[in-house]
This record gives C-alpha cells, sequence and structure tokens, in this order.
C-alpha cells in the first residue's frame, strides 16, 4: 500500500466511486485485485470512524427513512443451509437522510429484522439535536423502533404507503417477457398516516429518500442488478459502502442545493472535498485514535 503514489490511490477510488467493479478498476489503474481491495478497507474503515466521529448535534428537523435491498455472495434462495447466518444472502441497507441538507445521517447493513430497526433508529437519535419529524415506509418494525428508542416530545412519526400495480405490457409484448418484468411498477395509491406524535402531512414524504436510492444503485457498483459485481463477502460490502456514502455527504454536488454537497449545508464543511481529502481521512483517524 506504502509503494502507490496519492494520484494512484485517488484514481483507484474514484473508480470504484463512480461505478466501476474491482475487476475493471484494475484494469483501468493497472493496480492488482488485492492492491485496490487494501486500499478499498483502508479507506472504508477510516471513513466509517470519520462519520462517526463527525457527523452529530445535527440541527435536522425532518428525516427520511428507508431500506434497499442487495445480497452477498449468493441470493437468499441459492444459499446452502450451513451458509445461513454468516453474512451471506439478502443484505438490507438501512438508510436515514435529512429531507432539507440531503446529507446521510445514519446507515446500516444487517438484515431486515426489528433488531436491525432499532438499531438505525438509535443512531439517528444519537447524531441529532432537535426534535425531529420521521418518515418511512409502512414496515412495522420502524413504528416498534420509534417508540423504544424516542419518548413523546421528541419525534413526529409519519408512514408514507404506496400501493403499486405491475406495469401493463404493450400489445406486442409477452407479460411473461423480461420486457414486462423489469418495466417499472404504475403507482396506484398513497396514503399516509400517523404513527407516533403529531407529523405536519405536508412534509411527510420518502421521495428524497427514493431517489437517493437510485443514486447508490448509480455509484455504488455491488447494488447494480442482474450483474455479476456484487459483493463475495459482507466486510468488503460495508466498505465500500462507507465509501460511498462520505464521498456523497462531503464531495459530491447536488443539485438541488446550488452547488453545495450536503456535508455544506449541514454545515459541517465550508468546501467541497476531494478525493485526495477522503484518502487523508486515515491520517485523521489515526490522529484521533492517539490523542
Amino acid at each position: 500500500m506504502n509503494q502507490l503514489s496519492p494520484e494512484k490511490r485517488a484514481q483507484i477510488i474514484m473508480a470504484l466511486i463512480e461505478g466501476n467493479s474491482i475487476a475493471s478498476t484494475c484494469r483501468m489503474t493497472g493496480a492488482a485485485k488485492m492492491t485496490v481491495l487494501s486500499l478499498m478497507r483502508e479507506v472504508g474503515e477510516s471513513c466509517l470512524r470519520f462519520h462517526d466521529a463527525v457527523v452529530r448535534d445535527l440541527e435536522t428537523v425532518r428525516v427520511q427513512a428507508d431500506e434497499v435491498w442487495s445480497f452477498v455472495a449468493a441470493k437468499e434462495k441459492n444459499v446452502r443451509p450451513e451458509m445461513k447466518g454468516k453474512g451471506v444472502g439478502s443484505i438490507w441497507t438501512w438508510t436515514c437522510l435529512d429531507a432539507d441538507s440531503k446529507l446521510m445521517i445514519s446507515w446500516i447493513v444487517s438484515d431486515r429484522s426489528q433488531h436491525a430497526a432499532n438499531a438505525i433508529i438509535r443512531d439517528l437519535k444519537s447524531r441529532i439535536a432537535r426534535r425531529i419529524q420521521l418518515s418511512s415506509d409502512g414496515l412495522p418494525q420502524y413504528v416498534e423502533a420509534v417508540v423504544k428508542m424516542f419518548r413523546p416530545g421528541e419525534i413526529d412519526h409519519a408512514e408514507i404507503i404506496k400501493t403499486y400495480a405491475s406495469s401493463k405490457p404493450a400489445s406486442d409484448v409477452s407479460p411473461n417477457s423480461a420486457a414486462s418484468r423489469y418495466s417499472p411498477g404504475r403507482m396506484l395509491t398513497i396514503d399516509k398516516r400517523v404513527a407516533f406524535g403529531e407529523p405536519d402531512e405536508k412534509h411527510a414524504s420518502t421521495s428524497f429518500m427514493e431517489r437517493f436510492n437510485l443514486t447508490v444503485r448509480m455509484q455504488n457498483r455491488r447494488f447494480t442488478r442482474l450483474t455479476n459485481a456484487f459483493s463475495k463477502k459482507l466486510e468488503n460490502h460495508a466498505y465500500m459502502l462507507a465509501i460511498t456514502m462520505v464521498y456523497y455527504n462531503f464531495c459530491r454536488k447536488h443539485m438541488s442545493l446550488k452547488g453545495q454537497t450536503p456535508a455544506m449545508a449541514a454545515g459541517l464543511t465550508s468546501y467541497r472535498w476531494t478525493a485526495s481529502d477522503m484518502l487523508a481521512l486515515d491520517m485523521w483517524s489515526n490522529a484521533a485514535a492517539a490523542a
């Protein structure tokens, strides 16, 4: 790792961030596979430590939450019995986004259990400084987690229930064809309901969160569907996700923020970061740990 120049390290990280696979990154940069994986692990760990330390005491007032599906090693139906519970199969990324600054406040990689819902809501609470309005889908685990983690007067929670119908295929397309199966569903209804507190219906929405899901799938190759670029190890999945999140928060300009990054809009930094700034996080993390 020490033999790589800063420019080469930045080139590798940017290739991964822009949606390239490990193999294509190796071809583009000339780096060995183990070198790319080692750099991803190093930067991913630094990003996790940095986010945990810095993204706190936020003046957030509106939060949107959701879960994004992916899988590690094999889809759930193909996981052998002896491999169940060992970090393979379906993996869910739980996320909480600031609806105003578009900052990714909190995320965890887990299953879709009540334990995971409790963990993401607990982490969200530890990073905010005031009462918030939370918008989520109708997953019942959110309601139980909010009741466990918050007291009355600390949060307002609204559920957004969207009902979809399968897309109607064209007259010359078979309903069992790929063109039909992979078309987006048609939204039928949107139902908003109070889950906890007194949420403002006008701000009850998960639209920003759902748009972020597209950003993740576009920028993180491990989330691209119908390819062989899925994660083979859970740890690498988590490391690359951490890099994606910190890049999104601190480096990527957001169109709705007039050229600012989410971290700038949230007051966490005064300038747009580069890949070199992200690579310096390992030095920051080591210095912080030694202090």
